[in-house]
Order: structure tokens, then sequence, then C-alpha cells
């Protein structure tokens, strides 16, 4: 079997709703660059890499973890060892709780301060969070996505229901992720504080950045892509429009190097996508077609600086999602440790 070819439907969240009205927005504002030197990728490439990308079936019909599977036990213990200096570094941001330009479900922090709170030593409160989108630092779970009716694995959209996803939930990672981890410092590599929004990374970006870091990805790693994406809106402000990214074209690369985790400072895809009739193909190869698990919205500049300071762009990845079976996704902190 193979992931059917349509356009994407996403599953049904109020904040998807709102992603995909965004792309719509700036797809107009950000035509496709006549000026890029590299090979125009079309619909029926992805439509085509969705077959040839796949891992439909590697580890079994019923598999619903994907490409963790990479992540074997000979695997943690390698990265275990990549601890040498004891430094520990979040990779989350900051929960942002006003509404933004590129947030628009803000995280919801709210003290519980009632009659009964001044005879009580507590202090309680109560947290909530609509957070697939730009801002929230999470975890998409492969039922996050489908394409033609199909999730990961074959898995049909139509279970999916109000009550959750009875396969491919977050709850398949429950166990963490714990693996080697690559920041691919972009922005560093191509000499800027920040990509400029919009900015598509293809796979020769990649490749220089790695052989700039001299370090070199390997099977079941995490890979990290920094743009300086917050480092831009820290100084400048939020952004409505394009935000930089991976290119469609770089999914047969993710494939040829087996990773196990993608992570970004937004959302994975260069938006737009620059290939028309596909909005996030990034996000629909890695998903549906690879099972990989997609860290999004986090926040690089922390550890990009510790790596420069350590001169070392690896070190050992830690994230645990929020146990929610049926999620498509979670809140997450993810921490780097050199």
């Amino acid at each position: 079997m193979r992931p059917a070819g349509s356009p994407h439907r996403p599953l049904h969240c109020v904040s998807i709703a709102w992603a995909v009205a965004f792309l719509v927005l700036v797809g107009a504002a950000f035509p496709a660059s006549a000026q890029d030197v590299h090979p125009p990728v079309t619909h029926a490439d992805v439509e085509r890499w969705m077959t040839e990308l796949s891992n439909w079936g590697r580890w079994g019909k019923d598999d619903q973890l994907g490409a963790l599977h990479l992540i074997t036990a000979q695997k943690r213990k390698e990265a275990a060892a990549l601890v040498r200096e004891g430094i520990a570094v979040s990779c989350a941001r900051d929960a942002e709780k006003k509404p933004a330009p590129d947030n628009g479900s803000p995280f919801v922090h709210e003290m519980i301060i009632n009659e009964n709170t001044g005879k009580s030593p507590f202090f309680t409160d109560r947290i909530s969070v609509v957070f697939h989108g730009l801002v929230h630092t999470h975890l998409d779970a492969p039922c996050h996505m489908s394409r033609g009716g199909m999730m990961y694995n074959g898995v049909p959209r139509s279970e999916v229901t109000k009550e959750g996803a009875p396969r491919l939930s977050v709850i398949g990672a429950k166990q963490g992720i714990f693996t080697r981890a690559v920041l691919l410092d972009i922005a560093r590599s191509q000499g800027v504080d920040s990509l400029t929004p919009g900015a598509p990374i293809y796979p020769a970006d990649l490749d220089a950045c790695l052989e700039k870091e001299g370090v070199k990805v390997e099977p079941g790693d995490a890979i990290l892509i920094r743009t300086g994406r917050w480092k831009r809106r820290d100084e400048q402000g939020p952004w409505t429009g394009g935000f930089a990214g991976l290119h469609a074209s770089c999914g047969p690369w993710l494939h040829a190097h087996d990773i196990a985790v993608l992570g970004t400072d937004a959302a994975a895809d260069v938006i737009p996508a620059r290939v028309d009739g596909e909005a996030m193909p990034i996000h629909q190869l890695t998903l549906v077609a690879m099972g990989m698990w997609i860290l999004d919205a986090c926040d690089f500049e922390a550890v990009a600086a510790q790596a420069e300071k350590s001169h070392r762009w690896e070190f050992l990845l830690t994230a645990s999602p929020l146990a929610v079976p049926g999620a498509t996704g979670s809140p997450i902190n993810p921490i780097a440790t050199f």
C-alpha cells in the first residue's frame, strides 16, 4: 500500500484551520521565485516521493512508531556518551501568552484565585493551549497529518474522531526521545544572524552546513535546523508572511540519512512551499510517508550559543511529551545536554 495522492487534508483542529488560512494568505505574497537556481519541484514530484520515500511496512503492518524505531538501545547508549560537560540547554520557547501576528492561539495560564485561597498554603493554576502552529514548541505525532485519506502506514484518517486518534498518537512517544542530535545552524553557515523570511533551505545548504561544522549525520539522529527565526522576532517583532524552512527537495535527503526526528525553529517547511499544489510538503513527506516525528517552533538560540562555545554541534537530545492517549502531539521542552 502507498500513501494515496491528492492534496493533503489536515486533521480537524482549530489551530490547523488557522494555519491553512495563514498559508493561503502568504502564498500570494511569496510566489515561487523564478530566480531560484535549483531545479523546480512539482506536485508530481511530491506525489512520487510519497511512494519512493515511504516507510510503510518497514517495521511491520501494525507499526505506529515510525522512524522512532531508528533510536535503538545502542543508539541511546552512544547518545549518552556525548554528555561530557554536563551542561543542559532548553530548546523550548517560553510560553507565548499574548496574541501576535504569528500567534493566533495564545497559551492560556489562569491562576485559580477564590475565597478559599487565603485559607490554603497552596496556589493553583490552570493551563491550556492549542499548541499546533508557529509559536508554541511542540511535538507532532504521525497522526497529525494525512494525505489522500490515509495517515502513516496506511491508517485511515477516518479513524480520528473527537475522542482522538486510536493509532499513531503521541502516546507512542511516552517513553521519551533520547538520541544524538545535530544542530544545523544554517544561519551561521550562511554568515547571517537569521535567514530572510520565506527563504528555502535546500539539500546543498544542509551539506554545506554539516561540512562547516565538521559533523556527519547518522541513522537515528535528530537534526535541529536553526534559521534564526526567534532572534529576528525578538529584535524586530513578530510578522506575518513567509518563514524560512526546508524546501520539499530536502525530503529525499532526510530519508537517505534515516533521520528519526526533525526539529526546526518555525514550521519545518519553508512558507510558502514554492511547490504549486502543495502547502506543507515536508510535513507530508515526514509524518505521512516516513513516519518521522517533528519538533516544531523550537528556540535554538541558546543551544546555538552553547554549541559555538563548546565548538561541537552534536549532543544528547531528550524530550518527553505529555502522555495523552489519542493526541496529535504535545507541548514539549526538548533538552540538549553537552
